[in-house]
C-alpha cells in the first residue's frame, strides 16, 4: 500500500508526506510543481495537473493504495468577482472529479478529502457542528461544497471518503492574508477590525491537519465529515493585542462599525476593486466556532496548537523572511 498525496508539495501535503515517511510508510507526492522539501531525499515525486484528466490518469495507482486530495485554490490571492468561478472551480471541483474518476478506473476506493468551513456561510448555531446548514457566500465555498456532493455520489458506489472542513490553516510555509496584518504592525499603523473584536477567531495548525489525515487512515476512512479547528479560541482583540505587544509595535486596534465597513467592501467588490473576499469579510464579526468533538470522539484526534501560539509563530516566520533568514520548516516555536 502506498499513500498518494495529490497536491502533496503544498502546505498541508508537504507536512503529511514528511510525517508518513517518518513513520516508514511508502509515499508518493503528486503535484504540478516541486519545491525543495527535505523529505524528497526519500519520497518520490510525480508531476501532474489535476485540471487535466489525462495528467491525473498517468499517475500509477493500485487498488490497495490510499489517496489524499489536498489540491485546491484558496482565498489568497484575492481575485475579482468576475474571475472567481474560473479561478476556483477548475482545481477545486473538476480536479476532484478527475481524481475520483481515476481512482474508480483503477479500483482504489479510499480517499481523504479536504473542503472548508466556508461551506457553512453565516453562523446559524454556535458552535457550528457538521450538521450546520451549508450556505456558502461565494465561489470558493460553493466549489468546495460541490465536491462534498460529488464525494457522496462515490460513497454510494462503495468509496470510503472522510471529509475534513478546516478553519483558516496557518503554520510554516503559508502566511497569505496575514502578511497585510503583519505589515501594518511593523509600520506601527492602526490595525482595523471589522466590528469591536469581541468575537473569537479560530485557526487550525497545519500540523494538526496532517495529524487528522493520519487519524482518518488509521480509523479506516470513515464516510463522515469532520470539522477541524483549535480549542478555546480567544477574542479577536486579545489575539491581535497580544501580537502587537509581542512585536514591540506601537500599533493600536481600531474598532469599526461592521455594517458600514461591509457595505464599503461590497461596493469595492462590485466595481472589481476587492481588498477582501466576501467570504472573509461578511462573517468577520460573527461568532464562527467549529465544534470539533466529532473528530475527537470518532478519530481520536485532538488539536495540539493554540491560536495565540500559531499567530505569533506566523509573525516570527514573517520577520525572519524579511530579515533574510530561513525559518525552521517544522516548528511552531516563536
Amino acid at each position: 500500500m502506498r499513500h498518494i498525496i495529490i497536491g502533496g508539495d503544498g502546505f498541508v501535503g508537504s507536512h503529511l508526506a514528511a510525517d508518513l515517511a517518518a513513520m516508514g510508510e511508502a509515499v508518493l507526492v503528486v503535484d504540478i510543481h516541486k519545491s525543495d522539501h527535505a523529505h524528497y531525499a526519500t519520497v518520490p515525486f510525480l508531476k501532474a495537473d489535476v485540471t487535466r484528466a489525462e495528467s491525473v490518469e498517468s499517475t500509477p495507482l493500485a487498488p490497495q493504495d490510499v489517496v489524499y486530495n489536498l489540491s485546491a485554490k484558496m482565498l489568497s490571492p484575492i481575485v475579482t468577482r468576475a474571475e472567481r468561478r474560473d479561478f476556483f472551480w477548475p482545481v477545486n471541483y473538476h480536479g476532484t472529479q478527475n481524481i475520483l474518476h481515476w481512482m474508480e478506473k483503477n479500483g482504489a476506493d479510499r480517499l481523504v478529502h479536504f473542503t472548508t468551513d466556508m461551506i457553512y456561510g453565516h453562523s446559524v448555531t454556535v458552535p457550528q457542528d457538521e450538521t450546520h446548514p451549508a450556505k456558502p457566500l461565494g465561489e470558493y465555498g460553493e466549489s468546495k461544497l460541490a465536491t462534498e456532493r460529488l464525494a457522496e455520489e462515490y460513497r454510494a458506489k462503495g468509496f470510503r471518503i472522510p471529509i475534513f472542513r478546516p478553519r483558516l490553516i496557518i503554520g510554516p510555509g503559508r502566511l497569505g492574508i496575514l502578511v497585510k496584518l503583519f505589515r501594518l504592525i511593523d509600520m506601527n499603523l492602526p490595525v482595523p477590525m471589522i466590528g469591536g473584536g469581541n468575537n473569537p477567531y479560530q485557526f487550525i495548525s497545519v500540523f494538526d491537519c496532517a495529524s487528522a489525515c493520519v487519524a482518518a487512515w488509521k480509523a479506516g476512512f470513515p464516510n463522515e465529515a469532520y470539522n477541524l479547528g483549535s480549542d478555546d479560541p480567544p477574542p479577536v482583540k486579545k489575539l491581535l493585542g497580544d501580537l502587537i505587544r509581542h512585536a514591540g509595535s506601537k500599533s493600536i486596534l481600531l474598532p469599526t462599525p461592521a455594517p458600514l465597513v461591509k457595505l464599503t467592501l461590497d461596493a469595492l467588490d462590485a466595481i472589481n476593486m476587492p481588498i477582501m473576499d466576501p467570504e472573509q469579510y461578511k462573517i468577520a464579526d460573527e461568532v464562527c466556532i467549529l465544534d470539533t468533538s466529532k473528530a475527537k470522539r470518532e478519530l481520536g484526534w485532538r488539536p495540539r496548537y493554540r491560536d495565540e501560539d500559531m499567530l505569533l509563530a506566523a509573525y516570527t516566520e514573517y520577520r525572519k523572511a524579511k530579515d533574510g533568514q530561513k525559518p525552521a520548516p517544522r516548528s511552531l516555536a516563536a
